[in-house]
């Protein structure tokens, strides 16, 4: 009956080396404490000037779904890209467009009488894209 000590000894060895670890190295890790002196802004990430004068995403209020939500954005979007075709406007229109615009144009872009999904949002999106690419065109020469 003779009992090895060599795997209380291998924890005993191991226990020393982590108890002689400097507390240097241990200090080097980042924190996790919410109450650090890192402020949050710090890893946000800076918008570009091209992502200034783009639609936002629209308020949680704005609709129940964010289907319905998603297309109001895109329905805003061809709204200021129309807006800046027909005025020949280079300038960022987003402010002078609001939500309430985008509700209102809802009879010109649904193509549902289903409450839910009133609209196609990727056709939505596609024309919207291609407004915009016009309107970059345009502004470009």
């Amino acid at each position: 009956m003779t009992r090895s000590l060599a795997p209380i000894l291998s924890l005993g060895l191991a226990a020393l080396v982590l108890a002689a670890l400097p507390c240097a190295v241990l200090a080097q890790t980042p924190s996790t404490d919410p109450s650090s002196d890192t402020p949050f802004s710090s890893m946000a990430i800076a918008r570009d000037e091209a992502d200034a004068c783009r639609v936002p995403k629209p308020p949680a209020d704005l609709a129940e779904t964010a289907y319905l939500r998603n297309g109001y954005r895109a329905i805003l979007r061809i709204l200021i890209a129309e807006e800046a075709l027909a005025s020949e406007s280079c300038t960022c229109l987003l402010d002078t467009f609001t939500w309430d615009q985008a509700l209102t144009a809802l009879p010109r872009f649904q193509t549902s009488d289903n409450p839910r999904l009133p609209f196609k949002v990727l056709e939505l999106y596609a024309t919207a894209d291609a407004l915009e690419a016009q309107v970059v065109e345009a502004c470009a020469k």
